[in-house]
């Protein structure tokens, strides 16, 4: 593999979720907006889509780092450490035979892939928790009526690490759901069923995607939490839909 740049640490290949999901390669690496050299997309044979050789050096940054986790990752899975590129929708367009998910979030970059024959989608989303009073602003866009009944405790608690963890579960929801129905949803289209103090999860559709994927599906979830982050994973096995 290429040597990094000064701009991204070591890559680690931990695990950090309770429930070991086997056939799936995780890569997660720390950057350095600061430390990032000209030349370093050169250097890393990495070449970045217009939109983001525009970007001040943040988003280049995590662009590269999350390129540089994506192509480990897939050189571990397949033997072909190849670089994703992006598609007119801003996805990643991963090989034919595999799915993948990239995530960012001040400092720290991951992804995340499988092998298509063994899952249909993984979503991996990755956030910083809010402070409590930006998520007492942000509730009402991101919790359905439900929601708010259903974790009144926790948002009165403890609602910047309540808001911040089912954001980042919907999020993981579309990343995963999107490549497989082409369809996009919104906050309000899903619900958190649940979340356990051992990192599981369970996330419910209020919106039919596809005859696959109707209104009512629900689909297990798992996160973890460190340093300030969450980290959220959703992997769809292949085959049949959940059934309601």
């Amino acid at each position: 593999m290429t040597s990094l740049p000064l701009c991204c640490s070591n890559l680690d290949d931990g695990w950090p979720w309770r429930q070991p999901l086997p056939g799936l390669q995780l890569i997660s690496l720390d950057f350095d907006p600061d430390q990032l050299r000209p030349g370093d997309f050169r250097d890393c044979e990495i070449l970045p889509p217009a939109a983001v050789q525009r970007a001040r050096g943040k988003r280049q940054t995590e662009y590269l780092a999350g390129r540089l986790c994506a192509r480990e990752a897939l050189q571990r899975l397949t033997g072909e450490g190849v670089v994703p590129e992006t598609g007119h929708d801003r996805a990643p367009r991963w090989p034919a035979d595999c799915v993948g998910s990239i995530t960012h979030s001040q400092g720290k970059a991951a992804a995340i892939v499988g092998a298509r024959q063994h899952y249909a989608g993984v979503g991996l989303d990755l956030e910083v928790t809010m402070t409590d009073a930006r998520a007492r602003k942000l509730a009402g866009q991101i919790l359905t009526a439900d929601e708010h009944t259903r974790f009144a405790d926790a948002m009165a608690a403890t609602p910047g690490l309540c808001l911040t963890r089912i954001f980042s579960l919907k999020e993981s929801l579309f990343k995963a759901l999107y490549p497989i129905t082409g369809q996009r949803f919104y906050f309000e289209h899903a619900e958190v069923l649940e979340t356990h103090s051992e990192g599981q999860s369970r996330l419910r559709l209020l919106k039919s995607l596809s005859d696959d994927w109707p209104a009512g599906a629900v689909i297990g979830a798992q996160y973890t939490e460190h340093d300030d982050h969450i980290l959220s994973l959703i992997a769809i096995p292949a085959g049949p839909a959940p059934t309601l």
